[in-house]
């Protein structure tokens, strides 16, 4: 079924299909976890926090894509198919979702509107998209 709706987002030019390559793979996750780490850090400011963990998220859940064969430019799209890809429920990556609209208001409006009840849910899926992507194992040679 994944794949299944995968290929559908290629046919659609919303996703490119590319075989995935291992070491691209240990790179994303190992940035996402430094990433993820540090977000945690509470000393940290409630901005910066909000940027790595949702860098993190990136990350992870682009290795997950990547980890089935397929490449996305579009940032939204890379957490839409974690339903797919990690089978994260909708309302996980919703909030994913929305730390992606939050993001674009700092980086392109100026707008920090970033509190943190946000950046724990923004933590508590990126926690469980690592603990996912992480027990998908080595790329399988086709």
């Amino acid at each position: 079924m994944a794949a299944a709706s995968l290929d559908n987002l290629v046919r659609g030019g919303q996703l490119k299909a590319e075989p995935p390559a291992q070491s691209e793979l240990d790179g994303l996750i190992r940035s996402g976890l430094a990433r993820l780490r540090d977000a945690e850090n509470k000393a940290l400011s409630l901005d910066s926090r909000f940027d790595l963990a949702y860098n993190a998220a990136h990350a992870l859940s682009l290795a997950a894509l990547r980890w089935h064969g397929y490449r996305s430019d579009n940032r939204y799209l890379v957490f839409q198919t974690l339903a797919h890809t990690l089978k994260i429920p909708a309302e996980q990556w919703r909030v994913l979702d929305s730390a992606h609209r939050k993001r674009n208001f700092v980086e392109y409006e100026g707008v920090a509107d970033v509190d943190e009840q946000l950046v724990a849910a923004l933590l508590r899926v990126t926690q469980e998209v690592a603990a996912r992507v992480t027990r998908l194992g080595p790329v399988k040679e086709s």
